[in-house]
């Protein structure tokens, strides 16, 4: 059961329209997708990346140019065995040269794998800073923001595009300091060789540069649109296995998978049109390479007849200009695989252009009355969802909110635990706005109760501690624990509170994790409670276990019903019935009968639908649909 003072669990059909997000030059983004940082935002990061990571950096660097040295002299040292072979020697002085040859390549292979090896852990130290920052962000953001935004966008900038940003930084950016160097050490090794045979290098630029400056700006927005293009299929993969009890219960399998055939087709489209780019970028490498070896070869054959350079010094040009074709590519292919790895950061850094949730100093409030006063809401901007809301509640209450499909409860109720902030009028818990509440106060004032439920990976005393300043001690989680009717299970745990529960460990059934999400909400001791249909999708046994736990915790709190299914009315002090964004009736029970109106009616409907046979599931995520 999801207990925070400001969180809703909309599925992918019940979540409404968000708006549009600018882009980082100020053109409308996407409609729910998190914005993107500019160049600026990325330069920033980058500056800031090199100053932390300058001794790692220093460190991976030499080890490559070290490797790269020794990869040098290789040829060198086959050269002059060429030519002492030609000239005429000892065969002490071969195998000396051979000996030294191999010493070379063993020297190269292992300066290679340290360098790779550090390079690795320079990549995954990044990795982990850069997801631990964006969740921290992530749990910064307004809760109206994530809702906005969607989970399958904050999903896939978080793992995907951290992954991608990863292997930039543990692969693309060694290689392509590696071979720039590699590049500039093997042209200037060519020139002290033989500076007549290094005119066939200049051939292979055209062939480098011009399509290169075809590709990158193409590429680059393909990049981009492919990476939010993905992240538009985890999105809608996970709201469909989410939700998969709606989607079930009304029917939408058929749309759902429309919807993600759509998505997949966006994305193998752009990959389309990235591998067709690359299919005219890569050929043009390879003539880089190919066209200034042919030349180099019939420059150095003619050279060779006129006496104007040795055998050994066309062997080891030859060479030399074979070696360049490997960090050419290796330069212009991971500047490709760097470019990703530049998208992926500008999707991670996105997330800072988004409003903060601002640190708030404590609010003055008298009591813990709740007041709301002409108080309009809308998703999107001329659509009110509720209109001019005007109520009282007093403290310790016990308010039922009904009304038909689409009527605005959901809304209402998110409304008051601070999940969306009223867009005209006000809504007040002792006294001070409700917007103006810093998140600490505001879990002490009003939670938000939902049939939805999570238990955290971890022992049971921290899932019961999450929303604890400071940890009880044990007597009193036992006796939160007894409270919600959970201590006999938790008794039979091998480890009592320090077992390991949630996936992979001690499992729970649905009611098990609903009741520890009571005694979690019993430990923060808030003042109201929103109660959104909290055993609307259990079975019947399981649905009494957690009622009777529940009534254990609104004992002495206010209460908020979120009412689906009319059958608990009777006990509320009042009911307030709402029709098409509005409160039409307010009263109790009896009170509503008697006066014989919109009520009335969905009293008798309820009554007749009992006897008909038990709700549909997927009835309440129905009505939310309607409402957004």
């Amino acid at each position: 059961m999801t207990a925070t003072p400001a969180q809703a669990h909309p599925t992918a059909e019940a979540t409404p329209a968000p708006p549009t997000t600018p882009g980082p030059d100020g053109t409308p983004g996407h409609p729910g997708r998190l914005p993107l940082a500019d160049r600026a935002d990325v330069r920033a990061w980058v500056g800031a990346f090199l100053r932390d990571e300058a001794a790692r950096l220093a460190l991976t660097f030499a080890l490559f140019a070290a490797a790269l040295v020794a990869g040098l002299i290789g040829p060198r040292l086959l050269g002059h065995l060429v030519e002492s072979v030609k000239a005429g020697t000892t065969a002490g002085r071969v195998d000396l040269l051979a000996l030294a040859f191999v010493a070379v390549l063993v020297t190269h292979a292992l300066l290679a794998r340290a360098a790779r090896t550090r390079a690795a852990l320079l990549g995954e130290r990044v990795l982990s800073r850069t997801r631990e920052t964006f969740v921290r962000r992530a749990l910064g953001l307004p809760l109206s923001e994530v809702e906005s935004v969607g989970t399958g966008d904050l999903l896939s900038r978080a793992t995907t595009d951290a992954d991608r940003l990863n292997e930039s930084i543990r692969q693309a950016v060694p290689r392509i300091a590696l071979a720039a160097v590699t590049l500039v050490f093997t042209f200037a090794a060519i020139l002290l060789t033989s500076p007549l045979l290094a005119l066939g290098l200049l051939a292979g630029v055209p062939f480098a540069l011009l399509p290169t400056w075809w590709y990158r700006p193409r590429a680059t927005r393909a990049y981009e649109r492919l990476l939010a293009q993905e992240a538009d299929v985890l999105a809608v993969t996970h709201e469909t296995a989410r939700g998969a009890a709606t989607v079930e219960s009304l029917g939408l399998g058929p749309r759902q998978i429309r919807r993600h055939g759509r998505a997949v087709d966006q994305v193998v489209r752009t990959r389309q049109r990235t591998t067709w780019l690359q299919t005219v970028w890569f050929p043009s490498l390879d003539l880089a390479t190919m066209v200034p070896m042919a030349l180099t070869l019939l420059i150095g054959g003619l050279a060779y007849r006129d006496g104007a350079v040795g055998l050994g010094e066309l062997t080891a040009v030859v060479l030399y200009v074979q070696a360049l074709g490997e960090p050419l590519n290796d330069l212009l292919t991971w500047t490709d695989e760097l470019q990703i790895g530049n998208a992926a950061l500008r999707r991670i850094l996105g997330a800072d252009r988004l409003p903060r949730e601002e640190p708030r100093p404590p609010a003055a409030t008298e009591g813990h009355a709740i007041r709301l006063e002409g108080v309009g809401f809308g998703y999107a901007p001329g659509r009110e969802v509720l209109s001019d809301i005007d109520l009282d509640i007093a403290f310790g209450e016990r308010l039922a909110v009904v009304g038909a499909s689409g009527a605005g409860k959901s809304t209402l109720g998110k409304l008051l635990a601070g999940v969306h902030h009223a867009t005209r009028g006000s809504v007040r818990i002792g006294g001070a706005e409700i917007s103006s509440l810093p998140v600490g106060q505001l879990r002490r004032e009003i939670v938000l109760v939902t049939q939805e439920q999570h238990v955290f990976t971890g022992t049971l005393r921290d899932n019961l501690t999450l929303a604890c300043e400071e940890p009880p001690p044990d007597e009193r989680l036992w006796e939160a624990l007894e409270t919600v009717l959970l201590a006999d299970w938790a008794h039979t745990l091998p480890d009592g509170l320090d077992t390991g529960i949630g996936p992979g460990a001690a499992p729970l059934s649905p009611s098990a994790a609903q009741q520890l999400a009571l005694a979690r909400l019993l430990l923060s001791d808030p003042h109201a409670l929103v109660l959104d249909e909290a055993t609307a999708l259990l079975d019947s046994t399981a649905s009494r276990r957690v009622e009777r736990s529940l009534a254990a915790l609104i004992a002495g709190r206010t209460v908020i019903s979120i009412v689906h299914r009319l059958d608990s009315v009777r006990d509320a002090d009042r009911i307030a019935v709402m029709d098409r964004g509005r409160i039409v009736e307010l009263g109790s029970h009896e009170e509503l009968l008697a006066a014989d109106g919109a009520y009335a009616s969905l009293w008798h409907s309820w009554q007749a639908a009992r006897h008909s046979g038990p709700p549909a599931w997927g009835q309440k995520k129905a009505e939310e649909q309607a409402e957004t």
